[in-house]
């Protein structure tokens, strides 16, 4: 640490100083010398320096003055004072105005040495300590102009859930137009229970590297929040952050758009059922003969009709789950009830397409549900695995209770779905991107409605597949409601 350390030698005998020179220079200190105060002082303009040894007894301006002058100009030297026997008093005097300590002549070299030592150290400190500072302090202006500038509101909260840190944004989210001086009880800006709940129940449980998304109603606007844990020292959790989205405009143009696709499907429906009509009586021969080509392309407008039919009514249970109106009716239902009906019902087809549909029930707890809508789960689910499998394959539906659950699995042994397509199933229009399911007709919103039905039933649903050996859906439905 002491290499390269400038020493300012001030002492008007010269053998002290060429002394201190000699020694010091051997040791890798960079020496300067003077012989009076006035000197030093002008050499202290021109030179940066790290320590200064200043004798007391000088012609012309005294130790004490010259201390007086350097503890003014440059309070960050360390001042050593030499003195003799006689004048350790005036030395101690010298330390209590700010002199860092003091060494008596005849020098004894390891205690001269050890005190340059331990002021040079001193000194390199406080730089280091001063550097430390700035960086701290030019971090943290970063910090707050990044944040300050984001279009996005921010907000970090202490372990007593009082706002620390927040920006403009959040302050014009959330209309608050008074200044607030942090802390902050949190409620004085966001008082909504499932988020205050999320941020405690972070900080309760030390949760980390985990985030929290919630979607928010304050007042006219739309705030999607992501939350998670502040960590400090030894990486312990001392807070939380939490930054807020406004997304009032997409929620509107999404609102829009649900309105449009509502408004075109409704007016669809009504002609293309009629148009389906009037060709079932066509079919029928109820408006004349018709021959085997005639019949054949009226039954392939059917077909297509059917088609349309099925992606309107599927649009309009879309528009229902968005509207949070699809699953409403809660009754005790039995699951193996309605999967056997599906079942039976399903049986043909599988025979025709050479599935094998193998049904067990295991399970006899009703479960709290909506049955239409867990209807369409399950006819929905199994009608993918039977048009899935290929010729020869089996479809199995079992159904058995996990103490608070119904745990319910369909599996194929059809052609399965690549890992990485997995995760994108339950997507709007997902469709599966493979040749021999080309054959499949469908409009790829069977899964989001499926999905979105057994959240609604507070259920889970996941899927594991291996392309060439087969799916399987696993449902868990609670049976009392929690």
């Amino acid at each position: 640490m002491n290499k390269g350390a400038k020493v300012l030698v001030v002492d008007d005998e010269k053998v002290v100083r060429d002394g201190c020179h000699r020694v010091l220079s051997k040791r890798g200190y960079e020496v300067y010398t003077a012989e009076s105060g006035e000197k030093a002082l002008e050499m202290l303009k021109e030179k940066d320096v790290d320590v200064i040894l200043l004798d007391l007894k000088m012609p012309g301006m005294s130790g004490e003055e010259v201390l007086e002058i350097i503890n003014k100009k440059y309070p960050d030297i360390p001042v050593i004072i030499i003195t003799g026997h006689g004048t350790i008093d005036t030395a101690v005097e010298c330390m209590k105005r700010g002199a860092y300590d003091f060494i008596t002549k005849p020098f004894q070299i390891d205690q001269f040495i050890l005190t340059i030592s331990r002021a040079v150290e001193k000194r390199e400190l406080e730089k280091q300590a001063q550097k430390n500072l700035y960086d701290l302090s030019l971090e943290k202006s970063r910090l707050k102009t990044i944040i300050n500038c984001m279009a996005n509101g921010v907000m970090v909260t202490n372990k007593n859930l009082e706002v620390v840190l927040h920006n403009p944004a959040l302050m014009k989210m959330m209309e608050i137009e008074e200044e607030l001086e942090s802390p902050i009880p949190i409620e004085r800006i966001i008082n909504d229970d499932s988020l205050i709940g999320i941020l405690r129940k972070i900080l309760e449980e030390n949760i980390k590297d985990e985030f929290f998304y919630l979607e928010l109603k304050i007042k006219n606007r739309y705030i999607r929040t992501i939350s998670a844990s502040a960590l400090g020292p030894e990486d312990m959790v001392v807070g939380t952050v939490t930054v807020l989205e406004d997304i009032t405009d997409f929620k509107r143009l999404d609102e829009m758009k649900t309105d449009f696709i509502n408004m075109v499907v409704h007016e669809l429906r009504s002609p293309l059922s009629a148009i389906r009509q009037m060709n079932t009586v066509l079919v029928e021969g109820l408006a004349g003969p018709l021959n085997e080509k005639q019949r054949d392309l009226i039954n392939r407008q059917i077909s297509r009709i059917d088609e349309l039919l099925n992606l309107i009514n599927d649009l309009l249970d879309v528009a229902k789950i968005e509207a949070g109106k699809y699953v409403q009716h809660f009754v005790p239902t039995d699951i193996c009830e309605i999967i056997n009906n599906i079942i039976s019902l399903m049986q043909e087809k599988a025979k025709q397409q050479g599935v094998e549909l193998i049904f067990v029930c295991e399970n006899k707890e009703p479960v709290p549900a909506d049955p239409d809508s867990i209807k369409e789960v399950f006819s929905n689910l199994i009608s993918n695995a039977i048009n899935y499998s290929l010729d020869g394959g089996k479809v199995e539906v079992t159904v058995k209770g996990l103490k608070e659950y119904v745990e319910i699995k369909v599996s194929d042994t059809g052609i399965g779905i690549p890992k990485d397509e997995v995760p994108k199933i339950f997507d709007k229009f997902y469709r599966v991107k493979d040749p021999k399911a080309r054959h499949v007709k469908g409009t790829g919103l069977g899964l989001y409605i499926v999905k979105n039905i057994i959240d609604a039933h507070k259920g889970s649903i996941d899927v594991e597949s291996e392309v060439g050996k087969g799916t399987t859906f696993r449902i868990l439905l609670p049976i009392a409601t929690r």
